[in-house]
């Protein structure tokens, strides 16, 4: 299956944003720690080309601590800001402040050597579809400012959003890109939530899915599933899982689409374990 979502509203935001940067005095990269490099959308390098970048990893929650350090020192070693946060309930969102200013430290020094008077930062937030913008944004501005939702293409426009006396955030979007070259990035996208669930096949995904987990987490699908031994084939995973839930149809045969929806949102709400579906040993090393 061929995954891509990337609709008319996605490619108008862009041009916005491109429109908008010339304002912009830092970039705040807002990535899923489920699958950090999936979620980089590689249009971010040329739209905030010359700005100075910070990156989030949010949803830590969600994710594998270990495997989150690994990606927090994966970016740090390739030379990026980065902090880990969720942004549900404000850990590590405290240091986002701080962390704009030292970025912005070059500008403000500019500005008094030439006798002006410092104001506040400007700041976008840019990233993929249901990475937590919003919630992120309600955080920092400890109200709700931005609409905020568990799917994707819940903000449509950009908005400007005051915190504080320091920052002044822009609210964007969230934008993809036209083509996946890899299409393991499509699948982890699909699989943490930043693709419209009505364009995808989850039985593909959710195959996808346990074909990772079998391998890195096994041990997470038989305490979440109650499964003793884990068999080769996924179809007779897929039944056993049916089995255990009570997905039974006339004739006693599996619900495969409700078993594979269920898999899927119990891997989203990390009902399944806290689990990451990319490691920086499992890609060769690029540039930040």
């Amino acid at each position: 299956m061929t995954i891509q979502w990337y609709p008319g509203h996605m490619a108008k935001a862009r041009r916005e944003v491109t429109e908008k940067l010339k304002f912009i005095d830092v970039v705040i990269e807002l990535l899923d720690a489920r699958a950090p490099l999936s979620s980089r959308n590689p249009v971010i390098d040329e739209l905030a080309e010359g700005k100075p970048r910070l990156i989030l990893l949010n949803k830590t929650d969600l994710a594998d601590p270990t495997v989150t350090k690994a990606w927090t020192s994966y970016f740090k070693e390739n030379g990026a800001s980065v902090i880990s946060i969720n942004s549900q309930n404000g850990q590590g969102t405290e240091r986002i402040e701080a962390a704009c200013r030292e970025l912005a430290k070059p500008l403000f020094e500019r500005w008094e050597s030439k006798g002006m008077k410092p104001r506040a930062i400007r700041v976008v937030i840019l990233g993929i579809p249901n990475v937590g913008k919003s919630t992120l944004i309600n955080r920092l501005a400890s109200k709700r400012t931005a609409n905020v939702g568990d799917r994707p293409g819940i903000t449509k426009k950009q908005q400007w959003i005051k915190i504080g006396t320091s920052l002044e955030l822009l609210d964007t979007p969230g934008i993809l890109w036209p083509k996946f070259e890899d299409q393991l990035t499509g699948y982890r996208l699909a699989a943490t939530g930043a693709i419209k669930d009505e364009l995808l096949d989850f039985q593909d995904i959710a195959l996808f899915v346990l074909t990772y987990l079998k391998k890195e987490y096994p041990t997470f699908i038989q305490a979440r599933y109650k499964v003793d031994e884990l068999p080769e084939d996924n179809v007779e995973l897929f039944d056993l899982i049916g089995e255990k839930r009570g997905f039974l149809q006339k004739r006693g045969y599996i619900d495969y689409d409700k078993t594979a929806e269920t898999v899927l949102r119990e891997l989203r709400a990390g009902t399944i374990g806290a689990i990451t579906l990319e490691k920086p040993s499992d890609i060769e090393a690029k540039t930040v």
